[in-house]
């Protein structure tokens, strides 16, 4: 079981805790949202429970919920600009089918 960040994804993070000043790294998990059944949540972990399962990956603490880890599982976190927009996207090998908006996926 792993999850892992390309390096503008571990860029991006790394930036952003320094400027925070607090944190122990990205927190990934997801809710049941959406037309097709789950949404990624990403935010900063300000701390790492019993329930969450750890990674690290170039420098960076990857913080899971055991829930969502099963969905998850294997995910590939990357960083892209396009033009004037920027985001986090999810390669998901468990994705079985994604949402026309792409902000929703099913497994």
């Amino acid at each position: 079981m792993a999850i892992s960040l390309t390096e503008p994804a571990a860029e991006r993070v790394r930036n952003h805790l320094e400027a925070r000043g607090s944190g122990v790294g990205l927190r990934l998990g997801v809710k049941k949202t959406g037309c097709n059944g789950f949404a990624y949540v990403i935010n900063y972990a300000e701390e790492v429970t019993e329930d969450d399962r750890v990674f690290q990956d170039r420098g960076i603490t990857v913080v899971v919920d055991a829930q969502s880890l099963a969905l998850i599982d294997g995910t590939e976190v990357d960083f892209v600009k396009e033009g004037l927009n920027e985001a986090f996207k999810f390669r998901n090998p468990n994705v079985s089918g994604e949402c026309g908006c792409g902000e929703s996926f099913s497994v």
